[in-house]
């Protein structure tokens, strides 16, 4: 999802300016003060209205994903008898031109046949798979991530079981700090490009489009930047600025292997 980098820069820019202009105003710890005089409300006042609307967004950006996993049985509409290792092989067979030869994520091939008995596990790209109803249909759904060799992306993906099939309904691809799972909605965190910020993209489940759309794109504040770390994956994520943190931390991506 490279798309999603160009609008965020520009979101970044904008959240610093803004912070940088209220952290002006900010120092004094005294006591209670009068605000002084309540101002008039007024109404918002609309810019250029004349402006021509765009026809075609800026930027494409696909919200949704659903995708019928083909050579995966479901025995007994069990999503937990479905084998992960199964679920990404089918994924690398069915899109050569992203894990071909030539294709951006060509070492993920590879990398997957160390996942299968007596390969070496700590070069098998594949994540601990999750098992929880997002769709809510009462039944367990399955979120899975893997590494994309050789960057330094993460795959997200969820799949659900729909008449005796093993359905795609999510498919991210991103830098990954941690993943959590908070209700029926999958929430990503990236490291943004300034030191002391990160991204947090929330996806949610649209039942009419049967998928997790995408729903929300945060620039949050985690700490200082001093060091310019980003947080470790298995860290809590800091109190963000003005903005209401997600209860229910489920799931955490593992550390790039």
């Amino acid at each position: 999802m490279p798309a999603r980098r160009p609008v965020r820069t520009a979101l970044a820019a904008a959240a610093v300016a803004l912070l940088s202009v209220t952290a002006a105003g900010c120092g004094d710890t005294g006591g209670l003060r009068g605000a002084g005089a309540t101002p008039t409300a007024a109404s918002p006042a609309k810019l250029w209205p004349d402006l021509r609307p765009a026809s075609s967004p800026a930027y494409p950006y696909d919200v949704s994903t659903r995708e019928i996993v083909k050579g995966v049985a479901v025995p007994g509409d069990d999503i937990r008898k479905v084998d992960p290792v199964d679920v990404v092989e089918a994924e690398l067979r069915a899109h050569p031109a992203d894990y071909g030869s030539k294709g951006a994520y060509h070492a993920t091939v590879d990398r997957m046949q160390e996942c299968r008995p007596g390969g070496d596990r700590a070069r098998c790209p594949l994540l601990k798979p999750y098992y929880r109803d997002l769709t809510g249909d009462g039944r367990a759904d399955l979120t899975l991530g893997f590494r994309l060799y050789p960057t330094n992306q993460t795959a997200v993906r969820v799949y659900t079981v729909e008449r005796h099939r093993l359905v795609q309904v999510l498919a991210d691809n991103d830098a990954i700090i941690g993943v959590e799972l908070a209700g029926r909605s999958l929430i990503e965190r990236s490291p943004a490009d300034t030191s002391g910020y990160e991204y947090r993209t929330t996806w949610e489940w649209d039942p009419g489009q049967r998928a997790m759309v995408f729903s929300r794109d945060e620039y949050l504040h985690v700490g200082d930047g001093r060091t310019g770390r980003t947080p470790s994956p298995s860290a809590s994520p800091a109190p963000s600025t003005g903005t209401t943190r997600t209860a229910e931390p489920a799931a955490t991506a593992a550390s790039p292997r």
